[in-house]
Parts: structure tokens; sequence; C-alpha cells
């Protein structure tokens, strides 16, 4: 989220470079691991994008509004511990099984809310918001955070467990902004976010893999 269509535009074309910088670090065929993680730049590059269609519309419903949901909700909640699982140290990816299989419940719950429930978008001063109505919400944002946060902290990789130490911080600044209406600042942090891990791919690729 963004606070403007024009900044959700110019955000989301800077994420995306960053995300083509990125995937151009994984080179070799012992790199491929690092591949979802290195392209998730690009996903919240698109994910800013559709936004700035969303702005243009005035919110409402409409296939924008959809496709923005589907990436924020079900598809990051799959993304982010299947590229923690790739990325991993080998001793690591036994305890990444709780997030991972909480991301695919969360994101098999939130599929469905989707496909049977409308989402809506409604512009709220500076920032955009959106309304999809979801039970059980408070168990589904539990295991929504466990399968991206959680998997980024119990990666056992320096550089992963930093992002994820990051990742929260950021998303407690910019619920906070969001809330009281003041400004979205998402995409600023997905900015942040996507230069992180640009370098930590920078730092992994070519590198021997460690078990």
């Amino acid at each position: 989220m963004c606070w403007s269509a024009t900044a959700d535009l110019a955000a989301g074309a800077g994420i995306a470079a960053v995300g083509v910088a990125s995937v151009a670090q994984v080179r070799g065929k012992r790199d491929l691991r690092y591949l979802p993680l290195a392209a998730l730049p690009l996903l919240l590059g698109a994910h800013q994008i559709v936004e700035s269609v969303v702005w243009d519309s005035d919110g409402g419903s409409g296939p924008a509004t959809v496709a923005w949901a589907v990436i924020a909700l079900p598809l990051l909640a799959v993304w982010v511990p299947v590229g923690a699982v790739c990325a991993a140290p080998q001793a690591a990816r036994g305890r990444l099984a709780l997030p991972l299989v909480s991301g695919l419940a969360t994101a098999a719950a939130l599929a469905y809310a989707l496909a049977a429930r409308p989402v809506t978008a409604e512009i709220r001063g500076h920032s955009m918001g959106y309304v999809v109505d979801l039970s059980h919400a408070d168990l589904l944002i539990a295991g929504y955070l466990l399968a991206t946060v959680g998997a980024l902290l119990l990666s056992g990789d320096r550089g992963l467990v930093l992002l994820g130490v990051l990742v929260a911080v950021g998303a407690v600044i910019c619920w906070a902004l969001w809330e009281l209406e003041f400004v979205s600042t998402w995409c600023a942090f997905a900015a942040v976010g996507s230069v992180a891990l640009l370098g930590w791919v920078r730092a992994r690729a070519g590198r021997t893999p460690v078990a």
C-alpha cells in the first residue's frame, strides 16, 4: 500500500527493478535454491503496480482489488515459507515445517474466503483500506504471521533472521500509521525489504552451500 496511485506505480517499478537485479544474481544450479526469495521483490513490485490501478479505480471490488488481495493474502502466505525452506541450511529445514504447514493451511482458508466472499477497497485519506469478510480472523492473522515472519526468524540463516526482524518491526510501524489513516507506508517498507533481500542474495549466491 502506498499513499497515491503515482507513488504506488513509481515504487512498484523501482521494487521490480530491484527484483530483476536480485534474480540476476542467481546464476548457477546450486544457487537455484535462493530463487524464490530472490524473486520476491518482483512479486512485491507487481503488487504495488496492481494497487496503482486500484487507486485509479477509486477502490471498489474490481479485478485489480481481487488481484491485490490474492497476492497479499494466500500467495505470500505460501511464497515466503517455501522460499525460506529452499534457502535455509539443511539443519534448519525440520523446524521450518511448522511455518510451512501454517502457510499452506492459512493460504487455503484465505483463498476460500476470497473465492466465496467479495473483497472491497476504499480510499481513506492517504491510505487504501481493504475489507475482506474472514471467519476466525485472529487465527488467520496468527497463522499468516507464523508463515511469513516466523519462517524468516526460524530459517537458521543470519541474513534472513535479520530480515525477519526488519519485517516484524516495519509491519508494526506500517500498521500503526495505516490504522491512524495518516499515510500508508507499505511501499517504502517493501522497498527497504527488497534492497535487504538483494544484499542477502548477493552475499549468498556463488557460495558453497552450508550443510
